[in-house]
């Protein structure tokens, strides 16, 4: 979950003030629901898919294919909008490589490629990269959140509504705008086939990363907001690194290779469930069955190959508008194409429930009732 989006989002949510801490929890409430259904549904199965999975035992082939297809689009479009993030990092460290678009594009294109040849080494080498990634980038976050509650001050915390949006307004605004943020709820769920003991350690690991990234993204908003005057908060483009400057000459360095590597972290991720997500759809002859081979490794390499080229040539498309634009687009159509497996999968377990266990069938509508409204947040052209 942990990407590119929190380090730019206590920037992006300054004008709408303090309020905007009720838009994380909203946020929050509504990713834990999600986890909470996704970790029943995971306690059923051992098989690796995730959505696909769930929603075809619930509701058959088609669905299952609808799904797939869909959770599918968004890796795509995540691996192309991440490896773009991670060129503008990059460009932040060494000028000259966000020189021009083309040299932009070459750079998120490699690094697609570089990590596309480590999850196709095999399933073990993947996961220990994306392991020593999500330690090394909660390090600045940890950081900045020690550094606030030491030298910040809550002086600086913007006024609770400073454009005067009526609450409800403002609350769905700052709610969609943290929902990219914890987009990825879902992906412990997707490699359970390689996953020791699935049914205990793939729920645990869904609710336990939620809530602690819940924390963490809320603690370091605040930080942040207590370090940086709202008046320079709301025009920076690179918000943890002006609340580093504490730290002299090293802070803005460190946190800007600390976002590189989150960037890096969440590109991993994303490359390895690029391969998992058609491997398993193939798996059941609902794709074509050479997505389906393993290597000795376990990694079904012909579906990371094709993944990371269509990858490729969605950024290559998309990078003739820039690097803003061509993040912004990605970014939303891939979180659209990840809510509606969310909503299935709150009515996949809505229908084991409902007679079984009440409480659990409440879960589930408040979780689709979340990303019903998420996908209806979208807006029209992005929903065409």
């Amino acid at each position: 979950m942990i990407g590119s989006g929190v380090f730019l989002l206590p920037a992006v949510l300054a004008p709408y003030g303090s309020i905007s801490f009720l838009g994380w929890l909203l946020t929050s409430l509504g990713a834990i629901f999600i986890a909470l259904v996704l970790g029943r549904l995971a306690g059923r199965t051992d098989r690796s898919g995730g959505f696909y999975i769930y929603t075809r035992d619930a509701f058959g082939d088609l669905a299952g294919f609808a799904v797939g297809w869909s959770y599918w689009l968004s890796i795509i479009f995540a691996v192309a909008a991440i490896s773009v993030a991670f060129a503008g990092y990059a460009g932040a460290i060494i000028p000259a490589l966000g020189a021009n678009k083309i040299v932009q594009a070459l750079v998120a294109a490699s690094m697609i490629w570089i990590l596309t040849g480590i999850n196709a080494r095999g399933v073990a080498q993947a996961a220990s990269v994306q392991l020593a990634m999500t330690l090394l980038k909660i390090i600045p976050l940890l950081v900045i959140i020690v550094l606030g509650v030491a030298v910040g001050t809550p002086d600086n915390i913007p006024p609770f509504n400073p454009q005067d949006l009526p609450v409800g307004e403002a609350l769905a605004t700052t709610a969609l705008l943290t929902m990219w943020a914890f987009i990825g709820i879902e992906a412990g769920t997707v490699p359970a086939g390689d996953v020791v003991n699935a049914r205990k350690t793939v729920p645990r690991a869904v609710i336990a990363g939620t809530l602690s990234v819940a924390a963490l993204y809320i603690a370091s908003t605040a930080a942040v907001m207590m370090l940086v005057p709202v008046e320079m908060l709301v025009v920076s483009e690179a918000p943890f690194s002006d609340a580093a400057r504490s730290l002299g000459a090293l802070g803005a360095p460190l946190i800007a290779i600390g976002a590189l590597i989150s960037t890096a972290g969440s590109l991993n991720g994303n490359v390895l469930l690029s391969g998992q997500m058609p491997m398993a759809v193939a798996r059941d002859g609902l794709a074509p069955r050479f997505l389906s081979r393993k290597n000795k490794g376990h990694a079904p390499v012909q579906a990371l190959l094709l993944s990371s080229v269509f990858a490729t040539l969605l950024l290559i498309f998309n990078y003739s508008d820039g690097l803003v634009s061509a993040f912004t687009f990605l970014i939303s159509m891939s979180t659209l194409a990840t809510l509606m497996p969310y909503a299935l999968s709150a009515l996949a377990e809505l229908r084991h429930s409902a007679r079984s266990a009440r409480a659990w069938a409440v879960i589930a509508i408040v979780a689709l009732a979340y990303a019903l409204v998420a996908m209806a947040g979208a807006g029209a052209k992005t929903l065409l």
